[in-house]
């Protein structure tokens, strides 16, 4: 099982510590970093000021939301990004939600999700493989774009540029069981979130059908500390914000992954509570249980225990959210 640092997307301000947490990774044998992006920093920008400022490690997006940018754009994303880093590129996308795609981006939330990101990964392997001009008669992606307001003066088009590597890897989050079942058949590897190395029977089948070198790369809140209980506190306050105010009440996938899990009444609880603006009361109403089952958190002895349910499972990449390098230096050890 390889190791990767996560530093999701920046809060109010650049993250000062992300670039050294980034050095300091690839300085202990760390796979990869990751970043990712929500209704403020963008997940590319962040990568390449890392590939400059590194020369090893891998860089992945988890996730570069669908919506943000049309399929072409992001291939030209990575195409550039993999060039400018050595082919050091993992392109990990997510189609986000209604909220987010509706409220942020301005765009309608596909009626047919699975299509939609099926379209998606077609236009950015056709781009990045650069056999022909992309062609595609889709219900969401149609290349050339053929809709009622049309010019119709659009032709099929390649990349000017060279792709450094035609197979450069496609990763996708995917929640629903339909979607993790597609994942495995239309991308290289899934990003799953909320991952439990205790209730990995839940991917048993999907998994069973994905094909060789196929990756699996949760992610996960890591912190070496004596106080377990206040080592999960940030891992509840993430819960809370995904399961709150990540989605809509009627239409939340984190809520019902989290559903589907075990935790179902604690999870409609957290989004009642979160909605009528009782946020510290929704922290609190995360189990420690459910936090403490998708995480790495207490003492080294502890976490060295937990980390091995990890090894044992179908988990190819460990993608690691922790706070201070001791932490990373710790699971580092604790992996080799």
């Amino acid at each position: 099982m390889r190791l990767g640092l996560a530093l999701g997307y920046w809060s109010r301000t650049p993250a000062p510590g992300h670039l050294a947490l980034a050095r300091q990774a690839e300085t202990y044998g760390y796979h990869s970093v990751w970043t990712a992006e929500s209704w403020g920093s963008d997940a590319f920008t962040p990568l390449a000021w890392i590939a400059a400022h590194t020369t090893r490690i891998r860089l992945g997006t988890a996730v570069a939301q669908m919506a943000a940018r049309t399929p072409t754009a992001t291939a030209m994303h990575a195409l550039t990004l993999d060039h400018l880093s050595g082919g050091r590129l993992t392109l990990g996308l997510g189609l986000s939600g209604p909220q987010v795609v509706e409220g942020w981006y301005g765009r309608p939330f596909p009626a047919s999700p699975l299509t939609a990101t099926r379209e998606y990964v077609d236009v950015v392997r056709q781009v990045l493989r650069r056999a022909e001009p992309v062609r595609l008669a889709g219900r969401f992606h149609s290349h050339p774009y053929t809709g009622d307001d049309a010019t119709g003066l659009g032709r099929p088009l390649k990349s000017i540029t060279h792709p450094l590597r035609a197979d450069l890897p496609v990763l996708l989050g995917a929640e629903g069981p339909r979607n993790i079942a597609q994942t495995v058949r239309i991308a290289d590897g899934w990003l799953p979130l909320y991952w439990s190395p205790l209730r990995t029977a839940m991917y048993e089948e999907p998994l069973a059908a994905a094909p060789e070198g196929f990756v699996v790369a949760p992610i996960a809140q890591a912190r070496v500390c004596d106080d377990v209980s206040e080592g999960l506190r940030p891992v509840k306050a993430m819960l809370a914000f995904y399961i709150g105010g990540m989605g809509h009440a009627r239409h939340n996938f984190h809520a019902d992954l989290m559903a589907r899990m075990g935790f179902e009444e604690a999870a409609r609880r957290v989004q009642k509570l979160f909605a009528e603006g009782h946020r510290a009361e929704a922290v609190a109403a995360v189990p420690d249980a459910f936090a403490d089952e998708i995480s790495l958190v207490g003492p080294r002895e502890r976490v060295a225990e937990r980390l091995e349910l990890w090894r044992a499972g179908p988990v190819t990449d460990l993608l690691l959210t922790a706070p201070d390098p001791l932490t990373l230096r710790v699971l580092a050890e604790l992996n080799s």
